[in-house]
């Protein structure tokens, strides 16, 4: 039986830095994710991805709250639910693009995931979505809108929302499911959509954002995955980031990385989201969590001695090491 990896796209390498987030731009970020799959697939695997949404339902917060005199504003809960569509259709017709017959289809499943109402994180907003703002729009945007606002990486501010830490996804068994029938599934989007769950065992959304990488971990754990890949905007893990020091990481176990996490080496609002995930799901065996770009996760995934020339990115394995994992 073919494994399973599970690809947690960012929002960011849809619209990346440099981008406004037109369509087209999206667009052709998706066909570069596309081809990577599609190189995984060739190889065997099965693949589900999950994405992010900051930028687009920061976005589209922005053009809801614009119009409140034409329309009422929606609740974040909802504009998630609303980007998962937008995302996941732009992302199924990149991988029909370049994947064609070579798949049975590609599908998006709108995900719900349960978070505990008590989860602290709920009242304390830290997950950035949406544009940069300098400080004195920052401030204008806090004071009219009542935004939280906060400073990220150093490179303007954004508006920061409630992000719980992820229990499980409601949908897991039909994500899975559609895995066994062939076909790349596309859930999770923007780390799902927040539930909680009623005394009557029903559900209800919370305004909030979970973080992709802890959501595709729990999704992975779901449905029975071997890999789960960060696919980020850096081609592998760097310790001591923009010092003299700074070096790549290629394998690394479980151990140290949560040393070097312990240690402040990966800071929350980036790299160490990614690395926590790639901990925890490791903690069982036969797993193996990586953390790269689009273009080096099928060489990231292969044998450590395999015939891939060449860089790759970074590799997070259970303890002991072992001497083979694919």
């Amino acid at each position: 039986m073919a494994e399973t990896a599970i690809l947690a796209l960012g929002g960011n390498a849809l619209i990346r830095e440099d981008q406004r987030g037109t369509l087209e731009e999206q667009y052709a970020n998706a066909l570069a994710m596309a081809r990577s799959v599609r190189s995984l697939i060739r190889k065997g695997w099965n693949v589900v991805i999950v994405h992010g949404n900051g930028p687009q339902v920061g976005n589209l917060a922005i053009q809801h709250e614009g119009s409140t005199d034409l329309v009422p504003a929606l609740p974040l809960f909802t504009l998630g639910a609303m980007t998962q569509g937008q995302l996941g259709s732009l992302i199924c017709l990149a991988l029909n693009e370049v994947c064609k017959r070579e798949i049975a289809g590609a599908v998006s499943i709108v995900t719900h995931v349960e978070v505990d109402p008590a989860d602290p994180a709920l009242s304390h907003p830290t997950k950035p979505i949406g544009p940069f703002f300098d400080r004195v729009e920052a401030a204008a945007l806090q004071s009219k809108r009542a935004w939280t606002m906060a400073e990220d990486s150093g490179r303007g501010y954004r508006r920061v929302v409630p992000s719980p830490r992820p229990m499980a996804p409601i949908e897991a068994t039909a994500i899975s499911t559609l895995v066994d029938l062939g076909y790349i599934v596309v859930a999770g989007g923007g780390g799902g959509i927040p539930v909680v769950r009623s005394a009557d065992g029903s559900y209800r959304g919370v305004d909030a954002v979970i973080d992709k990488d802890f959501a595709a971990e729990r999704i992975a754990d779901a449905v029975g995955a071997q890999a789960l890949v960060m696919v980020t905007g850096v081609s592998a893990v760097r310790l001591h980031f923009g010092t003299s020091r700074e070096q790549a990481v290629t394998d690394m176990a479980a151990s140290v990385a949560r040393r070097h996490l312990t240690d402040g080496q990966f800071p929350p609002g980036s790299m160490g989201p990614k690395v926590e995930a790639a901990i925890e799901f490791v903690e069982s065996p036969g797993r193996i969590s990586a953390i790269t770009t689009p273009e080096l996760v099928y060489a990231t995934l292969d044998e450590p001695a395999g015939v891939i020339e060449g860089p790759r990115g970074t590799r997070i394995l259970p303890d002991p090491v072992p001497a083979l994992v694919k």
